[in-house]
């Protein structure tokens, strides 16, 4: 199995938020998370950012703002000694029905014939139930943190009854880099 971590954006690295996180001054880290990315990369991981993004196609936000919100992102996760290797996103709303937006499995695919490698049990990070869905049809190891909407998502798992639950991305580095 490839060293290779998937991680969600929104709910998992940064606070997320009803009305979309628009600019880089809405994005906020949550606490530990960048550190824990730092911690991951120390142990020879790479890290993939797969994440939705349907408030371009909505008008909320632009392609230059998205890439300054990211650019905020990699800043500070440079500052900790962390990286992320790559950002999928899927600019598409539910409407457009794409095969990209998770709940599909279409970035992870993408992700896995880039790299020229599968996927299966390959750990991918979520707090809601489109994470654990694409994750789960990619082959990948589908783990839910409790931040975000992971509460939410935990009370309504019935099909995901035996994944891996952490109360955020720190905790789940912990129990793997023991």
């Amino acid at each position: 199995m490839p060293k290779l971590i998937i991680l969600d954006r929104d709910g998992v690295i940064n606070y997320d938020s009803k009305q979309y996180i628009k600019s880089p001054d809405e994005w906020v880290s949550i606490p530990g998370s960048l550190e824990a990315i730092a911690r991951l990369n120390q142990a020879s991981y790479r890290i993939i950012l797969i994440t939705n993004q349907s408030g371009l196609s909505r008008g909320l936000f632009t392609l230059d703002d998205l890439n300054k919100i990211h650019q905020k992102m990699h800043k500070q996760l440079a500052e900790v000694g962390g990286n992320i290797e790559a950002v999928f996103f899927c600019p598409h709303s539910e409407r457009e029905n794409c095969d990209c937006r998770k709940p599909r499995a279409g970035l992870f695919y993408s992700l896995a014939n880039r790299l020229g490698i599968s996927l299966t049990n390959v750990p991918a990070i979520g707090d809601s139930w489109r994470d654990l869905q694409a994750a789960s049809l990619s082959a990948a190891k589908p783990i839910l943190v409790l931040t975000g909407n992971g509460k939410k998502t935990l009370n309504n798992m019935e099909e995901f009854a035996n994944i891996p639950v952490y109360d955020d991305l720190a905790a789940f580095v912990d129990s793997l880099l023991r």
